[in-house]
Order: C-alpha cells, then sequence, then structure tokens
C-alpha cells in the first residue's frame, strides 16, 4: 500500500496550532467549552453552574474569546456566550472520544 503524500505545514501554521491547544490544556477552559457546548449562556449562569466566581469566569472567558474558541452577543444588558463554531465542537468530541477509549 502507498502512502499519502504529507508535507509539514510552514511554522507559522504550526505555532498557531499550538497556541490553539495550550488552550485545551486547561481543564477549567475545558469545562467552560463544555458548558458552551450547546447552550448561550451569561456570565452568572457560568459561574453557578461551574461553582466558580464570576471574576474567575470572566478571567477564562477572555482568553477563549481572544484565542477565537468562544463568541459573545450582547442582549440587553447580558453578554450570552457559545462557542465560535462548529470546529470548537468537533475538537471537544474528538477529543472526548480519545480519552474515552
Amino acid at each position: 500500500m502507498e502512502s499519502e503524500k504529507f508535507s509539514l505545514p510552514d511554522e507559522g501554521k504550526t505555532i498557531l496550532l499550538a497556541e490553539l491547544f495550550k488552550n485545551f490544556g486547561d481543564p477549567t477552559r475545558i469545562r467552560i467549552m463544555y458548558a458552551l457546548y450547546s447552550d448561550e449562556i451569561c456570565v452568572n449562569e457560568l459561574a453557578e453552574k461551574l461553582n466558580m466566581t464570576q471574576s474567575a469566569i470572566s478571567h477564562q472567558l477572555r482568553i477563549l474569546k481572544q484565542n477565537r474558541l468562544i463568541k459573545g452577543r450582547r442582549e440587553g444588558k447580558l453578554i450570552l456566550y457559545s462557542l465560535s463554531d462548529e470546529h470548537v465542537r468537533t475538537l471537544l468530541s474528538v477529543g472526548m472520544e480519545h480519552v474515552s477509549e
């Protein structure tokens, strides 16, 4: 069987990918992303659901948002957070599948 040709990505892309995966190295961020897996949730609800302070949640949300893993949508005075796209859901699902084997 002939192996498929594979070329290494350029250094810039590998740095971006490593930065992306750093976010998945923090259990708190994983818990937040799972809480947002199928729902839009505000900071107060996340803090209650994860039994954390609003300040701690806000800090982690800021990091996740900077790395484009989540997004926020303003509704009146509230900001509702959700996963940024289907790619993030896929990364979470595949990762959980891998560790569950």
